[in-house]
């Protein structure tokens, strides 16, 4: 571990090294004595960095006092050092003199091409000596390790929250502004920067540049790729600081955390139903609207979400390799096989908090529910009987259509109800 630590170190001083050119490309003094080993006698109070002259000390000290005296004259922006301005002052020339021989693009500093230049040679010379992970900047490499040491040092003044990243600030910061410059030119809809109108457009054109080496899989944002990639690692590097649950995701955390707490700010204003997702409004509101926009292209069967299209796709497929060691019934899917065997075990843990009638399955306690509200807004056209929920009424009507669309594979024996069907088949397991 020392040995890699050492290796990072040699590493970091060389690119330190390039670092300290100046625009013009000539190396500077400072970086010469880095070379010779020359003893830093001045050290930082807060941080422990050292220096050859108490010079760069005091520059270094401004990083700490939050003070930036160096201003650009023709934008405004302030910067802690006079290197970083230098920086920043050609970002306002169109001079661009150091150019890419191999792909042609250009830059306005030599230190830019040489940065760039790594990524047509593959070269990743900063490894992480805790992960293994490489990169092509050294600066990439110090962001990184805030990930294992836990430290978020850039802190947002209006809400508190604090992230390992400036640039993840800088991202947040937008959200306590209601302006979005930046839209998209084909649906009209506005972001507040200009990367997510960037991933957004992937929408448009159905690009997915970034691909997973395993499986195939591909997605429109890199970040999406590396969440992807926890799944073949078995990696669960996210973990909830009440349960002790951990996750492949930090999405999958923060929907996880919300269990954990009882507020549901987001409501329906047609039913007062009341949800913990914005999300999970969306899609409830689509029950109001009738709206199904996601059709299945073998049988034309339409929903309203997503998943439930998802669900229904592998009734298609002849692929069941979860199978009920009780009663031999297959399935798609392993969830389905955990949901199915709570009818052989007679665990219903799902419970209503009104009556405590138990449910073995969450939807069948979503269902419940609405015999609770005297809101029955679902009336059958035959005989008069009302009903909370639309799908009620649709089984219903098999009454009066004689229609039994559920069918025993044993004894052809066909039901109105899958319920119905799913008791009937116990018969068959004794």
């Amino acid at each position: 571990m020392k040995e890699e630590r050492q290796d990072l170190n040699e590493v970091q001083e060389e690119y330190q090294d390039q670092k300290d050119h100046d625009v013009n490309g000539e190396k500077s003094v400072s970086s010469s004595l880095k070379k010779t080993g020359v003893k830093r006698p001045f050290s930082c109070a807060q941080c422990g960095k050292s220096f050859i002259y108490n010079s760069n000390l005091w520059a270094h000290m401004v990083i700490h006092t939050g003070i930036k005296p160096f201003s650009c004259s023709q934008c405004g922006k302030s910067f802690k050092l006079k290197e970083h301005l230098k920086s920043h002052l050609v970002t306002h020339s169109s001079e661009k003199p150091f150019s890419c021989s191999q792909c042609g693009k250009s830059f306005t500093c030599k230190v830019s091409l040489k940065d760039h230049m790594f990524i047509h040679t593959g070269t990743k010379p900063f490894s992480c000596y805790q992960c293994g992970q490489r990169f092509i900047r050294n600066s990439n490499l110090k962001a990184h390790m805030l990930i294992h040491t836990g430290i978020k040092p850039f802190s947002c003044s209006q809400c508190g929250k604090s992230f390992t990243l400036k640039n993840n600030l800088k991202s947040h910061l937008v959200t306590h502004s209601s302006e979005k410059p930046f839209s998209c030119s084909q649906c009209g809809k506005s972001f507040a920067c200009k990367v997510s109108l960037k991933d957004h457009m992937f929408i448009h054109t159905g690009t997915k540049p970034f691909s997973c080496s395993q499986c195939g899989m591909s997605f429109t944002r890199k970040v999406s790729l590396k969440d992807h990639m926890f799944i073949h690692t078995g990696t669960k590097p996210f973990s909830c600081s009440q349960c002790g649950k951990s996750f492949a995701q930090k999405a999958q955390l923060k929907s996880h955390l919300v269990t954990h707490s009882s507020e549901k700010p987001f409501s329906c204003s047609q039913c007062g139903n009341t949800f913990t997702f914005k999300s999970s409004l969306k899609r409830h509101m689509l029950i109001h609207t009738g709206i199904k926009s996601f059709s299945c292209s073998q049988c034309g069967k339409s929903f309203t979400q997503k998943e439930h299209l998802k669900s229904h796709l592998v009734t298609h497929g002849l692929d069941k390799p979860f199978s009920c060691s009780q009663c031999g019934n297959t399935f798609a899917r392993k969830e389905t096989l955990e949901k199915h065997m709570f009818i052989h075990t007679g665990i219903k843990p799902f419970s209503c908090s009104q009556c405590g009638k138990g449910f073995t399955l969450k939807a069948h306690l979503k269902s419940h529910l609405v015999t609770h509200s005297l809101d029955k807004p679902f009336s059958c056209s035959q005989c008069g009987n009302t009903f909370a929920r639309k799908e009620s009424l649709e089984k219903h009507m098999f009454i009066h259509t004689e229609i039994k669309p559920f069918c025993c594979s044993q004894c052809e024996k066909s039901f109105t109800h899958k319920s119905s069907l799913n008791r009937h088949m116990l018969i068959h397991t004794v």
